[in-house]
């Protein structure tokens, strides 16, 4: 189950499962001390460093997804240029900016987010150069670099495979690299992750929180992660359940 959803509670596993609360604490003690998993407080995290592939991760969390996505959409009212970087969340918050009837220049090394904004007659939309990542559908490598360095952006819109006090950190090395230029050639970012992305660290980090960046979740973050955004300057905003 933590193949398919890289953070669990105890009480859904009980549920799925069909069994006790205590039984499920015992076996995720026994897998824990194995090394399977990472035991944390009310659940478990797969402990593998890779994230599932894309077309995976599009089916988890989707709700809290797209309250982010269009909370994030909410909030690009003076930009009129932007990085898109490549992920689940961020493919949804490419569907909600696609709404906007205003010229916006996007760059994106992600297959599907060009697709998407194309659609929309009043962006111009730039597909990033470099070598094809299938598993990700994005672009990577020297050339991809060399194009983002040539244009200096408004915001960069970023997903996350893992964030904790200190920063972002991305699973895919060879994306991170993309990520991480992208973020050097914006003014702000503005990273956008679900709850499950919370207090974990991934391979390479792509920034360090700071005074030009924003934290757009589906949860208040624990408090001393709070604490630890909040006095690097960054700033929080909690995507809320609309009211029906």
């Amino acid at each position: 189950m933590l193949k398919l959803d890289p953070a669990k509670r105890v009480n859904e596993l009980a549920s799925d499962l069909g069994v006790s609360a205590e039984t499920i604490r015992r076996d995720l003690a026994e897998l824990d001390a194995a090394g399977s998993i990472r035991r944390t407080y009310g659940g478990a995290v797969r402990t593998s460093s890779l994230e599932p592939a894309l077309s995976e991760r599009l089916k988890l969390h989707i709700a809290e997804r797209e309250r982010i996505a269009k909370r994030a959409v909410g909030i690009m009212e003076d930009v009129t240029s932007l990085y898109i970087g490549g992920g689940a969340t961020t493919l949804l918050f490419a569907r909600a900016l696609g709404l906007v009837d205003r010229h916006m220049t996007i760059l994106t090394a992600s297959f599907q987010i060009a697709i998407e904004l194309a659609a929309n007659p009043h962006f111009d939309v730039i597909s990033l150069p470099g070598n094809v990542e299938l598993r990700e559908g994005l672009v990577h490598g020297p050339e991809t670099l060399r194009f983002i360095r040539g244009y200096n952006v408004d915001c960069a819109v970023m997903g996350a495979s893992a964030l904790d006090e200190t920063g972002v950190s991305e699973a895919l090395p060879s994306a991170a690299n993309v990520y991480n230029a992208m973020v050097d050639q914006a003014e702000r970012t503005i990273v956008v992750a679900d709850r499950s992305k919370l207090g974990k660290r991934s391979l390479k980090r792509i920034l360090l929180w700071n005074a030009g960046t924003m934290l757009v979740t589906d949860t208040d973050p624990p408090n001393a992660m709070r604490q630890a955004l909040v006095g690097k300057g960054a700033r929080i905003l909690i995507a809320e359940v609309e009211n029906e």
